[in-house]
């Protein structure tokens, strides 16, 4: 891609497919906001246009946008569409449901998600464990899906018609049948018994065959949610080596051999912390690498009492560059129903957004889309937060800063966008570039801090003069 700017920041692009030249010189720029104690809620608050600038001076605070470097294609911005988020939907009134779906998947009266995960059979946000199979069914001969059709089917298939018809679709399962594990049972971790490999490859195979039929295209699967995660609801345990060895020697050639060859294979899909050593085994063995498209990961790694390891993302793609990666789950745990506006709950999705992009992120996926007012249903009391809350007692849907957090990227940057260099001069202000096939730019600014902090935005020599407020999240669009 080539952009050729001159002393009136003109641009001429054409990698994106967009046969314009536009410049930032006098044109109107829009400022939307979401900030702690006003009423700003993706807001626009700010009609402003960039200006010739001087050079930037040591003590003010600045955001630099150089749209001649480009990086990673954006791919979309979503959530999981689960048997719990679908059995809440399920109890709202027509109109509450209409309310929903546009303030989800709608891009002008809501925040346009473009990408959704749903579960293979049960997780632990349903309502009790089940399988497609039934019990101690090597052949698979009984595989169904119809305890999806009373609600996580219909639930999808509207999603699905709330985006005009495309909606990309990937799945994971969070545990095998009790039979096929050495615990010989779904909760408690355990592991895949080895006769069962090829058994539960087709599994996923059947999956995919089943949902398409009923008109719901799959994207791709994740091996497995949680790998490393011995937990109380459903999980399975791979090492590095396990996982290599299933996808290399069964999940990718019978996925092939059923005719989904073109279906996208994410490994790991756990969190960040060990990361490099899960794509080092497996992208490092071309037998296995050559079936996997990327990897998954989850921002969970912070309750071991440490930090968010941004910078594994970053080694991982600096090692392995045609590999993507893709957010596939995060939530804010421990429900409380008093701390439904809890602001640090929006803060924590701004923050990990903004560094995962700009480690190289393609896509982004929350956790459940909408739970109810006791963070589930859940069958094992894991009880969360999610950006939507629906009170079943009233038919009231609840608006979390967490949902405005994500649609000031969601609503802004668009499938197909280019992310821009983009870097802060103070730590204070997190920030992040992308541009859109349309040609429109949009920058995230994000302000954890206490104080209004006014900075300067600059394109080359041009600049336009804002203030972040404090807790604030920005989206500048011009």
């Amino acid at each position: 891609m080539k952009y050729f700017i001159t002393g009136l920041l003109m641009m001429t692009v054409t990698a994106l497919g967009i046969c314009k030249t536009f410049t930032v010189d006098g044109k109107t720029v829009k400022v939307y906001t979401t900030a702690k104690d006003t009423e700003f809620r993706l807001s626009q608050t700010e009609t402003t246009s960039f200006k010739k600038a001087i050079q930037a001076t040591e003590g003010e605070v600045s955001v630099f946008v150089n749209p001649n470097k480009t990086f990673q294609t954006f791919w979309g911005i979503g959530a999981a569409l689960t048997d719990a988020s679908a059995e809440v939907f399920a109890e709202l009134s027509q109109e509450k449901q209409e309310e929903f779906l546009k303030a989800h998947y709608d891009v002008n009266e809501g925040i346009g998600y473009t990408l959704a995960r749903t579960n293979i059979h049960a997780c632990d946000f349903s309502k009790g464990l089940f399988t497609y199979v039934s019990a101690e069914d090597k052949e698979l001969k009984t595989f169904n899906i119809d305890v999806d059709k009373e609600y996580k089917i219909p639930f999808i298939q509207k999603a699905i018609k709330a985006t005009g018809g495309i909606l990309p679709l990937y799945a994971s399962p969070w545990s095998p049948p009790a039979f096929m594990k050495t615990n010989k049972n779904m909760l408690q971790g355990g592991s895949l018994l080895p006769e069962y490999y090829d058994t539960w490859a087709l599994y996923y195979t059947k999956f995919i065959k089943a949902y398409e039929k009923e008109g719901m295209p799959i994207w791709g699967i994740t091996i497995q949610n949680e790998p490393m995660a011995t937990q109380r609801w459903e999980s399975c345990i791979y090492s590095a080596e396990q996982e290599r060895d299933f996808l290399k020697n069964f999940l990718g050639p019978i996925m092939e051999r059923e005719g989904l060859g073109d279906k996208k294979i994410v490994v790991w899909d756990h969190n960040r912390d060990l990361i490099t050593n899960r794509v080092n085994t497996i992208f490092d063995d071309p037998e296995a690498a050559k079936y996997a498209w990327g990897t998954g990961f989850h921002w969970y790694e912070v309750w071991a009492g440490g930090d968010y390891m941004f910078e594994n993302l970053k080694r991982v793609k600096e090692s392995y560059p045609d590999k993507e990666l893709l957010f596939t789950e995060g939530c804010v745990e421990k429900f409380d129903e008093t701390q439904y506006q809890r602001w640090s709950n929006g803060e924590r999705y701004g923050l990990n957004m903004i560094h995962d992009f700009n480690a190289g992120t393609v896509g982004w996926t929350d956790w459940n889309i909408l739970l109810d007012h006791t963070g589930g249903p859940n069958h094992v009391d894991n009880l969360c937060f999610a950006p939507v809350h629906a009170d079943t007692r009233t038919d009231e849907l609840i608006y979390t800063p967490s949902y405005y957090y994500i649609g000031h990227f969601s609503k802004f940057i668009r499938p197909g966008a280019k992310r821009i260099s983009t870097v802060t001069s103070r730590s204070h202000l997190l920030s992040t570039s992308f541009l859109n096939k349309d040609g429109q730019m949009a920058t995230v600014v994000m302000n954890k801090t206490d104080e209004e902090i006014p900075y300067k935005l600059y394109i080359g020599m041009k600049a336009i003069e804002l203030k972040a407020l404090p807790h604030s999240i920005q989206t500048i669009v011009y």
